[in-house]
């Protein structure tokens, strides 16, 4: 009665596998949870990073700018030489107050603290003073009362302006302090989830590793030993010891069923040998025998199908288990880690891209156009320098035809636009191929031209090079995005310029450049 007892209210082996793969359930999903939960905190305070403090300082940085801009243009009003020059110079004062005006706009947009925002009015009014003082001075100098309006800029008008100043800077130090701290809260949000992910990776991994083992020690080797054994009485050995009869789930009953069948195999044998002394029922004992023997062999046939399938299973496990060990040599980890920076810098620079150009395409590009006079032989001079770095092996050939080449432009904007059209020039062409960038001045335009001998566009390709996420139909080997000339057809339209491309597929493309040129630069 009793071991009917324990028998009846022991566990069985399903209901063990159940418990143990639902506590591993439960358990991912769990873990899963808290790293999801720590990924999302991690991401709010990125989030917040990128959409507030990030775009405080910046505009911040611009208020400055524009604020000294300001300064400057209401000096330069006091020392102009003749009218002309001061009339030229007083339309810089609208400008500047534009852009402060809208740099204020914008930062006032972000949401702010109490303590930002006191800062904030005091500054703001401390400026509307200041422009106000400034607008009397520059009244002044075009009246003609320059020595009146001096003393005022060197009296309440500077007194006004640092005040203003001073407020700009506490309240950039403030934002530049809470800038850091929300960055030093986005790191150590990211080493929790870091931290928490690792954590549950390998406590999972503990929980595999137990669910292996317990399947391992608990049904297959137990059934490998039943396997065995049956093979065994197949081949009428009944001298053996059947194992597993003590555990009280559905592996024991099949070992105890092992058990009876071994009995029956020996009770087979002495029947077979009492055939002898028992002539007269030999023929109905053999008949019986025949049976019972035929349904031991199917007994034993169906037990072997059965357990076929899922001893391949775990077999084939068990060889995933043992290939999936470590591979790499040693020899190999430096040259891997080499080409995985590589690859990381290319991508670094694939999101910087996609970043400004999300940036122009998804906003009002001219909010982010900031044209003045400039010399663009900087610019590309500095493209091709830092091209060179990014390429050591790249053998990029420059020609100018004039030291100084005035355009009225956004240097970032050109910088950017032919950076992607000279990176490109690089990447298509063969390792020891040259690449030219050459600039010819006449009639006052500018034309820039970027020549290589690689891949080319094909025909089909060259109507769309300048669309959106565009890629030739040649291109598929090379890792880019289809932004890049896309980008470049957008400065250059901002720019007011044209550009060109003739390509031949398999013997290289040349892309001109074409802006007007800004005698009044080279004053600047």
């Amino acid at each position: 009665m009793r071991l009917g007892q324990a028998v009846k209210y022991t566990l069985s082996l399903r209901g063990r596998l159940s418990l143990l793969f639902s506590a591993l359930f439960v358990t991912v999903v769990i873990l899963g949870s808290a790293s999801a939960w720590s990924l999302r905190h991690s991401n709010e305070v990125s989030t917040d990073v990128r959409d507030r403090w990030l775009p405080n300082v910046r505009l911040l940085g611009d208020l400055n700018n524009f604020t000294s801009d300001y300064r400057t243009a209401e000096a330069n009003c006091l020392l102009a030489a003749n009218d002309a020059e001061l009339a030229s110079r007083l339309q810089d004062i609208p400008i500047l107050d534009r852009a402060v005006r809208r740099a204020r706009h914008d930062y006032e947009q972000i949401p702010h603290g109490a303590e930002e925002s006191a800062f904030y009015r005091e500054f703001g009014a401390t400026w509307t003073e200041y422009e106000s003082i400034a607008g009397e001075v520059t009244a002044l100098a075009a009246a003609g009362h320059t020595a009146r309006a001096a003393s005022i800029y060197r009296s309440r008008s500077r007194l006004t302006y640092d005040a203003a100043s001073d407020l700009l800077g506490r309240l950039t130090d403030y934002n530049v302090s809470l800038a850091d701290r929300a960055s030093q809260r986005s790191a150590a949000a990211y080493a929790q989830a870091r931290w928490l992910m690792g954590a549950a990776l390998f406590l999972a991994g503990l929980m595999l590793v137990a669910v292996i083992a317990m399947v391992r020690r608990q049904i297959s080797l137990p059934l490998q030993d039943l396997g065995r054994a049956m093979h065994q009485l197949a081949a009428n050995n009944t001298a053996i010891a059947i194992g597993h009869t003590r555990r009280r789930d559905e592996i024991g009953e099949m070992a105890r069923a092992v058990v009876v069948f071994r009995a029956n195999a020996i009770e087979l044998t002495h029947s077979q040998r009492g055939l002898a002394r028992q002539a007269t029922m030999l023929e109905e004992k053999l008949a019986h025998e025949q049976s019972v023997t035929e349904m031991q062999r199917n007994f034993v046939s169906v037990i072997t199908h059965e357990f076929r399938t899922p001893l391949t299973q775990i077999d084939a496990q068990a060889q995933r288990l043992v290939n999936l060990r470590d591979r790499i040599q040693p020899g190999d980890i430096g040259d891997r880690a080499g080409r995985i920076r590589t690859a990381v810098a290319r991508i670094v620079r694939m999101i910087d891209q996609l970043v400004d150009t999300a940036r122009l395409m998804d906003g009002d590009p001219d909010l982010f156009f900031h044209p003045c006079a400039m010399d663009l032989s900087g610019v590309l001079r500095e493209v091709c320098r830092v091209q060179r770095d990014i390429s050591p092996n790249a053998r990029i050939e420059e020609e100018y035809d004039a030291d100084v080449l005035p355009i009225f432009g956004d240097a970032k904007l050109l910088f950017q636009g032919f950076g992607n059209l000279l990176s490109n020039a690089i990447k298509y062409s063969p390792a020891d191929a040259p690449v030219a960038l050459r600039v010819r001045r006449s009639g006052g335009t500018i034309a820039v031209t970027v020549e290589d001998s690689g891949i080319g566009i094909p025909a089909k390709d060259q109507e769309h090079v300048f669309s959106r996420y565009y890629r030739g139909g040649n291109a598929t080997g090379f890792v880019g995005t289809g932004i890049g000339l896309f980008l470049l057809a957008m400065v250059v339209r901002l720019h007011g310029g044209q550009i060109a491309v003739d390509s031949e597929e398999g013997k290289g493309s040349r892309f001109t450049v074409t802006l007007t040129e800004h005698p009044a630069a080279i004053a600047a």
